[in-house]
């Protein structure tokens, strides 16, 4: 299994979330959700490419939580 790119998203069925692959740090690959925040670790042979459909979710809810931090 070929690693995703730094800052590709990918999803984690795991955690059911889409994040931006970050690097491996030991045996997880390090995943931070888009738009910034905590990292996570996840299981490499798990993570897959997000979809489309995933992708636009992920950016949605990010730019949802940013136009909340300035009301």
């Amino acid at each position: 299994m070929a690693l995703p790119e730094r800052g590709e998203l990918v999803y984690d069925p795991a955690s059911r979330k889409v994040g931006e692959y970050q690097d491996m740090a030991g045996p997880y690959a390090m995943l931070r959700p888009v738009g910034g925040g905590r990292e996570w670790e996840a299981d490499p042979v798990q993570i897959r490419p997000a979809t489309s459909a995933e992708r636009l979710s992920a950016r949605v809810k990010a730019a949802n939580l940013r136009a909340e931090r300035k009301l």
